[in-house]
């Protein structure tokens, strides 16, 4: 069974991990983070330490890692009933990040929409990233020069899997706007398919 996906994608600091918390508080969506996956690994493991070595240079872990990763997350959710994929629609942030992830996820996931968070005015987005450093603790975030490797690992690698869903699914949504805004645009564009 495909799960009933909705896919959040920007650069880091668009706003896809904020606007991805206020979807999956409203019922029937379950939201799934790729980062805070990641995140949560013990860093002593050699997933954890694997995970360390491509993120502090601001690379994306290899595909099949993440796959596995988030599988072993997803199935975790549906046996402990978190996620109920038969009444839920999953929200992804993080994956699929590239074509092949996409590719390879293709009868695992149905899209129906694609919410590509927009912020085109780069020195906010450092601004947000360094923020967000200092608040969550996330030094991954904290350094310029991983910060512009990021954004353009996001521009090479990310950018084409919007191409690949085509304009049918992916809605464009200003992400410099107040944060309500942009969740009143996407509820909207959800709204209007439904």
């Amino acid at each position: 069974m495909a799960y009933q996906t909705i896919l959040l994608f920007g650069t880091p600091g668009s706003g896809k991990g904020t606007l991805g918390k206020v979807l999956g508080m409203i019922p029937r969506f379950f939201h799934c983070a790729c980062g805070d996956i990641f995140r949560s690994l013990d860093t002593r493991t050699e997933i954890g330490k694997a995970f360390i070595q491509y993120s502090s240079k601001g690379n994306l872990v290899p595909d099949e890692i993440t796959l596995d990763l988030w599988k072993a997350r997803i199935q975790s959710s549906v046996d402990s009933h978190v996620f109920k994929p038969d009444i839920d629609t999953l929200v992804l942030d993080g994956i699929p990040r590239n074509l092949r992830q996409a590719e390879l996820m293709l009868g695992v996931l149905e899209v129906v929409h694609v919410f590509h968070l927009r912020c085109d005015d780069r020195e906010e987005l450092f601004t947000r990233l360094r923020k967000r450093a200092l608040k969550e603790n996330r030094f991954d975030d904290a350094n310029d020069s991983v910060i512009s490797s990021r954004l353009e690992t996001f521009k090479n690698e990310s950018q084409p899997v919007l191409d690949h869903y085509g304009p049918k699914l992916v809605h464009e949504i200003n992400a410099q706007q107040l944060p309500y805004r942009v969740v009143f645009d996407v509820l909207e564009a959800i709204a209007k398919a439904a």
